[in-house]
């Protein structure tokens, strides 16, 4: 062997040592590491059991969860050992430990598991022993839609959800609760068979800072329908609730507060059609019902007139009495009218007058009709 060689054989051997002995200190600085779980010193977890300085973001209506391990790595018996873990907003200090109990105590090599559980209602910085901030997942744009009130009682809300966060959501329900007032039907499906499928899809995901429109269609209940100062001014119509996944399939939770609606004015009196066919022939007679309903605080004495337009003309007696209508008290009413021209017309021309006050109301423009005419062409082939 040459003096080269040799050399080179005595710098691998030392090489070789150091490592060895590099390799053996780090070994037993884990093994001596209080946050190292005995016997997992080679899997090099450390610290990653503890709870970082900066957790990250966390978005409201989410569910914070932790798992929180006390471990005696000592040789002697702990006594009366209490865990506790509070949660520190910015408006309310929050105690999450499942038990508020002291453990009698805890032998050598044993452990104290409790896991933590925290629906987040808060925006802002959230602390314990860590940071979190929580930010706004989602915005949500709202719009009430009253139709005319001499024709339904129904309220339209449309309701724009954003996703304004960086990654995309699954969208696991999004309904709404109507109030004690309302019935609701939501117009998110289309009729496929005898189910409904979702216009959004099988796979509901709103991705980040898109905007998805909800449709819902509400109609107050017949006791409540009937009591017309009962559904005037302000009234509660009900709130969303939001349900979503992320990428992780965590699941958040979101409910607005409750919606309002201003219900259009009736004034003293309400006329309504609960009866109207949607298509009529031309220049033949059609009956209608109307609901006259007494919306004041006195009692009304009416007559009712019935003025023809240039295309609707009445049938029957005009200038007929109704009698007297006390306050919320309503009556129903068949009329027959008729068309004399095609096209989409508007039912119009009736005139209620109150002896008492000798007040008149006139009312056009009530509902609309279809009317088409009953004559079928023909044409002759040569």
């Amino acid at each position: 062997m040459d003096v080269n060689q040799a050399k080179q054989e005595h710098l691998l051997a030392l090489k070789g040592n150091c490592r060895t002995t590099v390799r053996d200190l780090f070994a037993q600085l884990m093994r001596e590491d209080p946050s190292t779980i005995k016997g997992a010193e080679t899997l090099m977890l450390g610290e990653m059991l503890t709870l970082p300085q900066n957790f990250g973001n966390i978005f409201l209506g989410e569910t914070f969860s932790s798992y929180i391990s006390v471990h005696n790595d000592s040789n002697q018996v702990v006594k009366d050992i209490l865990v506790k873990a509070d949660l520190q907003t910015s408006s309310q200090r929050l105690n999450l430990s499942a038990s508020n109990s002291a453990v009698a105590e805890l032998k050598p090599e044993c452990c104290i598991d409790d896991v933590i559980h925290h629906e987040v209602k808060e925006i802002g910085t959230h602390m314990m022993q860590f940071l979190a901030e929580v930010f706004i997942p989602l915005i949500y744009f709202k719009k009430i839609i009253n139709l005319e009130p001499q024709t339904t009682d129904e309220v339209f809300l449309e309701a724009q959800i954003q996703n304004i966060t960086t990654s995309p959501m699954f969208m696991e329900k999004v309904s709404l609760e109507p109030s004690m007032m309302y019935n609701v039907t939501e117009l998110n499906s289309v009729a496929r068979g005898d189910e409904g499928e979702s216009t959004f899809g099988k796979m509901s995901y709103l991705q980040p800072m898109d905007t998805r429109q909800y449709l819902y269609c509400l109609k107050p209940k017949p006791e409540y329908a009937e009591k017309a100062g009962v559904i005037k001014g302000v009234t509660v119509i009900g709130k969303l609730d939001i349900v979503w996944k992320t990428n992780l399939g965590e699941r958040g939770r979101l409910q607005t507060s409750q919606l309002q609606r201003m219900a259009p004015g009736y004034g003293d009196i309400r006329l309504s059609l609960e009866v109207i066919p949607d298509t009529v022939n031309l220049e033949e007679p059609f009956d209608i019902v109307c609901k006259i309903t007494n919306c004041s605080e006195r009692t009304m004495d009416l007559v009712m007139e019935m003025c023809n337009t240039r295309s609707i003309h009445w049938c029957g007696i005009s200038g007929r009495q109704l009698g007297k209508l006390t306050p919320g008290a309503s009556l129903s009413l068949p009329l027959t009218v008729f068309s004399s021209e095609q096209g989409l017309q508007s039912i119009s021309g009736l005139r209620l007058t109150d002896t008492f006050l000798k007040r008149t109301y006139e009312y056009d423009d009530i509902a609309q009709v279809c009317v088409v005419s009953n004559t079928v062409l023909k044409v002759d082939s040569d």
